[in-house]
Formats: structure tokens, C-alpha cells, sequence
């Protein structure tokens, strides 16, 4: 094991993991300027996210590498999806925990910072039970992550979504047709009710509120006898219908009474099931429009903005956040605080146990004041007329 060589000022690593998203490189600057300018820290950025550190690809970060990376989308070290323990290797999956911990004691690091969303966080906590020093950064257009207020990168996805459903709007009305447009968020429906909201939709569908088709289609219907001849839909990729969430709570309680009767075999067959059944039950979206289309005899369009969503240059609300949550993070590198995220609290920032939400989703309330006001203009959530 190799052993932390005693340096006058502290070196820190950067990665980014998982999706990319508007916001990253401003992080990173962030980061790495105050780190440098006001401690006189070594940052060292490794390239493709944990396989980056694992293959000890690198750089050592000056000025002139953060120059002009402010307004740039995605992320200027590049990211993967690895797993420091479920790795591809060849044709192997393999653990390279080991050479993970290796390679930030190569460095000398004092810390590691990893930006990133829920699967970036399961990954820092693993790395802190091998004893590393970690600090995560919460990234993600779906802006699900517990314990912040907000993540960098949604507000220029919620912008992006906005845009689309706005220019959807004139082919829909022209056409008298109902607009299904999908927006990104497999288990939360932040950026498909905001963006629903502020663009003016009719029908917003998220994975919190399982929807009734019936439903669905009697406002659209009350649309047309009210002389309103067309209709825009957004919905979030993992938005299902109550048959489907019922059918996977079936399966989730028969899985759960397995475990408890100690029936593993029985058990791992239902989690089969259910992952698979999930599977299915999502990204329904063309299926969706085709059933609406039979039900109300109006004919409809798919719009899938997928990808869309996450590229391009960020908004200056995300800059100034992942900007401040960059900052703020090399000052809690220069006081010692490890094992955290930095969280965006109001205008602040405030530091939160990495082990306290590593595992946890912020999903949107029923009772959020965003929904009640979807409803109180009349925006019909599939649930109820």
C-alpha cells in the first residue's frame, strides 16, 4: 500500500462521473481557481471519471487549462459510467478498487472530488470505506439529489425544455393536434412539471403520479368542446400508468415477503420480474400517444427531446451555482471537512454527510407548491378531472 508522502500544501484530485450536464466545467473551475489563487493548491483532473484515475490518465491543472472553459457545456475531463468496483476490463467485470486507492496515494492527494449525481455518490462512499479522503459535487439535469436545494445543470435543461415545448406549440395548434413531448427524469419529475408549467402544457405526466389514461383523455377531449383544438403533453420518460405502478407494488410486496420468509431463490426470481416489468413499464411515450389518439380521435405527435436536454452552453444561473459550490468546496478542502457534499442551501452552501443521503432520491412532493399551482391552472396531472 503506498503511503501518503508529507507535502507543504495540499493536492487535490478532480473527476467527473456518470452523465454529462451544462455546469460541470464551471465546477471545475471553480474548484481549481480557488484552490490555486487563494491556497496554493495542486489540482490534478483525471480524465473519463473513475476509469480516468484507475488507468492513471491525468493532468496536472494550471490557469491556462481553466481559461475559457466557463461557458462550455459537458465537461472538459471527459466522464464514464464506471463502477470502481464493477469495472469492464476486457471481457471481465472487475474489481479495481485496489488500484484506485493506489493511484490517489501515487498523487499524494489529500482529497478527491468527484462531480456527479446519485451513481457518483454510492461510488465516493465506497471509496471512503477504503479510507480515501472524498467531497462530491451534486450534478444532474433531474435534479434529484437529497439534500441540496437545487443541482447544477438543471436550470439549463428546465430552459431547453421550455424552448422546445414553446415552438411545439405552433405545429400543434396549426395541426389540431395533440403534442406528446418526452423530457428526461427515469424515476423524478422535476424538469418535466417545471418545464410543463412554464411552458404552458396541458397535461403533465411524472413518475410520482401514476396517470389514468381515461383521464388523460377526457381533458384533452373537454379541450375541444371548449374550441381549443389542440394539445401539448409533457411527460417524463419514467411517468407509467396506475395499472403498471399497481402491478410493480404487487411485485415489490411479494418480493419483500420473500425476503422476509427467507425464500432467497423465490426472491431473486421476483426482482428478475420487477426489474424487468420496470423496464417495460417506461419510456412508453409513442405507445402513449397511439392509445390517446384511438381514445380521442385527435391525431398526435411524438416529440423525444432526449439528449437535447443536457448539451450546450449552461445558463447563468447554473454557472453561478456550480461556481459558488466549486468555491466553497476548496475552502472545505482547506479546513479538513471530508466525507461530504457540498449542498446548495438558499444562497449558501452547507455541508452534508455523504453517508446521510448516498442512496436517497429527492423525488417531488404531492403536495409541492409546483404541482398546486400546476393545478390550480388547470393542468390536468392524468390522475383526476
Amino acid at each position: 500500500m503506498f503511503k501518503r508522502k508529507v507535502m507543504a500544501n495540499k493536492t487535490v484530485g478532480i473527476l467527473t462521473a456518470g452523465g454529462d450536464c451544462p455546469g460541470l466545467n464551471a465546477a471545475i473551475r471553480g474548484i481549481g481557481k480557488t484552490a490555486m489563487s487563494q491556497f496554493d493548491m495542486q489540482v490534478v483532473g483525471f480524465y473519463d471519471g473513475f476509469r480516468g484515475l484507475m488507468e492513471n490518465r491525468y493532468i496536472r491543472m494550471d490557469s491556462n487549462f481553466l481559461s475559457g472553459i466557463l461557458t462550455l457545456g459537458g465537461t472538459i475531463l471527459g466522464t464514464s459510467r464506471d463502477k470502481p468496483n464493477k469495472m469492464q476490463i476486457g471481457s471481465k467485470v472487475m474489481d479495481m478498487t485496489e488500484v484506485i486507492v493506489e493511484n490517489y496515494y501515487k498523487h499524494h492527494l489529500d482529497c478527491l472530488v468527484c462531480l456527479g449525481g446519485g451513481g457518483t455518490l454510492k461510488n465516493a462512499s465506497h471509496l471512503m470505506n477504503q479510507g480515501l479522503n472524498v467531497i462530491t459535487l451534486p450534478k444532474t439535469i433531474d435534479n434529484d439529489i437529497a439534500g441540496t436545494d437545487v443541482t447544477f445543470g438543471f436550470d439549463t435543461a428546465l430552459g431547453i425544455a421550455v424552448e422546445a415545448i414553446d415552438r411545439l406549440h405552433s405545429t400543434a395548434s396549426s395541426h389540431h393536434r395533440i403534442i406528446v413531448v418526452e423530457i428526461m427524469g427515469h424515476n423524478t419529475g422535476w424538469l418535466t412539471l417545471g418545464s410543463g408549467i412554464a411552458g404552458g402544457a396541458d397535461v403533465i405526466l411524472i413518475p410520482e403520479i401514476p396517470y389514468d389514461i381515461e383521464v388523460v383523455a377526457e381533458s384533452i377531449l373537454q379541450r375541444n368542446r371548449a374550441g381549443k383544438h389542440f394539445s401539448i403533453i409533457a411527460v417524463a420518460e419514467g411517468a407509467m400508468s396506475k395499472e403498471s405502478a399497481q402491478k410493480i407494488q404487487v411485485l415489490k410486496s411479494r418480493k419483500e415477503k420473500a425476503q422476509l420468509d427467507n425464500e432467497t431463490e423465490l426472491a431473486q426470481k421476483l426482482s428478475t420480474e420487477l426489474k424487468a416489468f420496470k423496464a417495460q413499464a417506461v419510456g412508453t411515450t409513442i405507445e402513449l400517444a397511439a392509445n390517446l389518439e384511438k381514445l380521442t380521435l385527435v391525431e398526435s405527435r411524438v416529440t423525444i427531446l432526449g439528449y437535447l436536454q443536457r448539451g450546450g452552453i449552461p445558463s447563468a444561473a447554473d454557472r453561478l451555482l456550480a461556481t459558488r459550490l466549486g468555491s466553497a468546496c476548496s475552502n472545505y478542502i482547506k479546513e479538513g471537512k471530508y466525507g461530504i457534499m457540498v449542498a446548495a442551501k438558499g444562497e449558501g452552501v452547507e455541508p452534508v454527510p455523504i453517508n446521510e443521503i448516498v442512496g436517497k432520491r429527492k423525488m417531488v412532493p404531492i403536495d409541492h407548491p409546483w404541482i398546486l399551482t400546476a393545478k390550480s391552472v388547470g393542468t390536468s396531472l392524468g390522475d383526476k378531472i
